[in-house]
């Protein structure tokens, strides 16, 4: 199916999508775009006032506020690329009726869209790093691999999501409030070293935005020992691979599910 993305006809039409995908999410908007760089510093500015200030979750970890910005961008990542995702095969509903185009790349546009407002967002995170003085770490090269990772994770749901969405339009709902759940569940607000149960803090770590998340932190703004990963929590141990291998499945069931049902999308809709 990726390989298909190369052709000129679908990178022709991969790239309309996007653009389209954009002027519709921001039609009507007077600060346009710029909300997909203020929604997360408006919510970081809240969340620090009151976690890191008043609840003293950080426990404390070197520059913190950075800690808690780069998690807020990589959840909300995550967050819009799962939600735009999940309604985009019916949002576009016209589209497949009239002409006959890859079902699989309407949920690949959404997907692109969100990663674009993530290199923006990282900008953002960058520009803190200087403002905190946060001194580069050789282990930022393992960024784009932790990305990517977050990326085929969402990828797998977004697809299972969308074709799911066309026929149980309680999808929405329900995964509302498992994003809300996944919010707190995932160490985000609070640094993890906060739990004083170290079987709490393994069970959180097999979440792959949480291992995801934890090992960004511990590659690009700080070695504190108070940055627990799953390699540190499980000493290097097999474990450490569960999250990996959730990420996998999760991809291989998205497809598998997304095939199944795409061949139904035209009358479902």
């Amino acid at each position: 199916m990726i390989t298909q993305v190369f052709s000129k006809k679908n990178r022709a039409l991969l790239s309309e999508l996007v653009r389209t995908d954009f002027k519709l999410r921001y039609q009507d908007s007077i600060l346009g775009y710029l909300w997909s760089l203020l929604r997360p510093l408006f919510m970081f500015v809240i969340l620090y006032l009151i976690f890191a200030r008043v609840l003293k979750s950080g426990g404390g970890i070197p520059h913190f506020p950075v800690y808690l910005l780069l998690g807020i961008v990589l959840w909300n990542f995550f967050v819009e690329m799962t939600t735009q995702s999940l309604g985009s095969i019916v949002g576009r509903g016209d589209l497949i009726r009239k002409i006959h185009i890859p079902r699989w790349l309407i949920v690949f546009s959404s997907s692109i869209a969100a990663l674009i407002n993530l290199g923006l967002n990282l900008i953002v995170v960058l520009f803190f790093m200087t403002l905190n003085h946060v001194q580069p770490l050789d282990t930022a090269v393992l960024l784009p691999l932790i990305i990517f990772e977050v990326y085929i994770l969402a990828l797998g749901l977004s697809l299972f999501l969308s074709a799911a969405f066309v026929k149980f339009r309680d999808v929405i709902y329900i995964w509302e409030v498992v994003l809300q759940a996944g919010f707190y569940a995932t160490p985000i607000l609070y640094a993890l070293s906060f739990i004083p149960n170290v079987t709490i803090q393994k069970i959180l770590l097999l979440n792959p935005m949480a291992q995801a998340i934890q090992d960004a932190r511990y590659s690009i703004i700080t070695h504190s020992p108070l940055v627990i990963t799953t390699w540190r929590i499980f000493n290097g141990g097999w474990y450490v691979l569960i999250p990996f291998a959730v990420v996998i499945f999760v991809l291989f069931f998205g497809l598998t599910y997304f095939r199944k049902e795409s061949k139904y999308f035209a009358e479902n809709i």
